[in-house]
């Protein structure tokens, strides 16, 4: 068979990855994020709910969507932007799962920011 029977694929999921014919490291975690994203709103009433514990919508997350996204990061080598868009991932998990706090200086109701990763990290 010659060469011109073929037809040059482009893009192709295979086992749940992106592959590309330049190895699109980006594309794959694009694709990544809009499957977490995907994950991420059909359990959302969960994540969201005060009958759960904050120790069990961590575990959700941790089982649950974080394996989506970061299926076959192993093999990633990500720029700046992409580690950031990443970490964003993160952080919009995270504030639906600790909520808004209330400021203890002015009463208001605000976004965690900073304080995320300490709450994330310390054992509950």
């Amino acid at each position: 068979m010659d060469n011109s029977t073929f037809e040059r694929v482009e893009e192709l999921k295979y086992m749940g990855t992106t592959l590309t014919n330049r190895n699109s490291i980006p594309e794959e975690i694009k694709s990544r994020l809009r499957s977490g994203n995907g994950c991420y709103h059909s359990v959302q009433n969960l994540l969201s709910s005060r009958l759960l514990s904050k120790n069990l919508k961590i575990k959700i997350y941790r089982t649950i969507i974080l394996p989506i996204v970061l299926y076959g990061s192993e093999t990633w080598s990500p720029t700046l932007r992409e580690e950031r868009k990443l970490r964003v991932f993160e952080n919009k998990v995270l504030r639906g799962i600790f909520g808004p706090r209330r400021d203890e200086v002015t009463g208001k109701w605000r976004r965690l920011h900073n304080e995320l990763n300490d709450l994330y990290s310390s054992p509950q």
